[in-house]
């Protein structure tokens, strides 16, 4: 291509419209799916319940320490299919892109989404672009949405919770959301902040094996640790009680966190889980995901109860409890 920038013609659905998904989109992404090049693709489905999941992306900027809206496109969708139980197969991708974009900048964005989803196992089989004036969009937007089966016996809804049931976090919560801030804002820590966006197929894959054991499983992104748990209380109508103490945040964002006045239990993740578990089995799935990479620092943090129903409260390291509520407002607004 002649040109180093996103024209409004290439949205035209002509000569550069053609040149501009053969040379970035088709040459990063080919696999048996796309090449036939039809309007839809054709795909391969094993028997079973399908699970599927959508999602759309405008975070600012576009690059960060430790990835970029590529890779958080496919983690996000890739992440929402393990929430739900499944196995990731196949991935949908649109493209609003502004007017101006450097050329160099999508060619990044595309090869990063095909970096992850090979790591995550996943084909992008389809996609869509389309050209927005200068000003009409900042940068690239991304939608992506994905396809996955369910296993046998695999159930994670909230209305499974049961009083008792333990409470995992696969790791430090709040790296992405200081990542993110840190970026925006030119801030700079001892110990550098990096996103923790990572594909979680291989924690779904361990679990797995625990069937009913795992109760309910949530990825939390917007709004951070506190606000899914909220969520999940609410939707199980059950009490949850965490312990402040027991909670993993790494030095570098509680010590942000703390001078900038924010909380890290508000914080967005893009490479977390959390986890209702039986009891019984609560240990034996922490030392399994200890095992993975992306799970390392997985902890039990508190338990669900019958009471207050609806409710999140947090034992602080002072013995009390407080009531840990929803995020209100916008603690760091586009975040993914």
């Amino acid at each position: 291509m002649k040109v180093d920038r996103v024209l409004m013609a290439h949205g035209s659905g002509g000569l550069m419209s053609q040149e501009l998904i053969e040379s970035v989109f088709k040459k990063s992404w080919d696999n048996p799916y796309l090449e036939p090049m039809l309007d839809g693709a054709l795909l391969d489905l094993p028997p079973g319940r399908v699970a599927m999941s959508t999602d759309s992306f405008v975070i600012t900027p576009l690059f960060f320490p430790g990835g970029d809206i590529g890779k958080l496109a496919i983690c996000g969708t890739v992440n929402d299919l393990v929430a739900c139980g499944a196995r990731p197969l196949y991935l949908s991708t649109a493209f609003i892109i502004e007017e101006g974009l450097p050329l160099s900048d999508l060619k990044k964005i595309v090869e990063s989404m095909a970096k992850t989803a090979k790591e995550a196992g996943v084909n992008l089989v389809t996609g869509d672009t389309k050209v927005v004036e200068k000003g009409s969009a900042d940068g690239i937007f991304i939608n992506t949405t994905g396809i996955g089966i369910m296993p046998e016996g695999i159930d994670y809804r909230p209305s499974r919770i049961q009083a008792g049931d333990q409470i995992i976090v696969t790791g430090p919560v709040g790296d992405h959301g200081l990542a993110i801030l840190a970026q925006r804002e030119g801030l700079r820590f001892a110990t550098p902040t990096m996103s923790d966006c990572a594909p979680l197929v291989r924690i779904g894959k361990v679990l797995e094996k625990y069937g009913g054991a795992v109760r309910c499983m949530r990825d939390p992104t917007r709004g951070g640790l506190a606000t899914v748990l909220n969520e999940l209380a609410q939707q199980a109508r059950m009490g949850v009680l965490v312990q402040e103490h027991r909670i993993p945040v790494s030095r570098t964002v509680q010590g942000a966190c703390d001078m900038l006045g924010l909380d890290s239990l508000y914080m967005a993740n893009e490479g977390k889980m959390v986890l209702f578990v039986a009891r019984e089995q609560a240990l034996e799935i922490i030392a399994d995901l200890n095992n993975l990479p992306e799970a390392e620092g997985s902890a039990i943090i508190g338990e669900a109860r019958n009471e207050p129903s609806g409710m999140v409260l947090m034992e602080t390291e002072l013995g009390a409890q407080r009531i840990l509520g929803m995020l209100e407002g916008e603690h760091l607004p586009r975040i993914c």
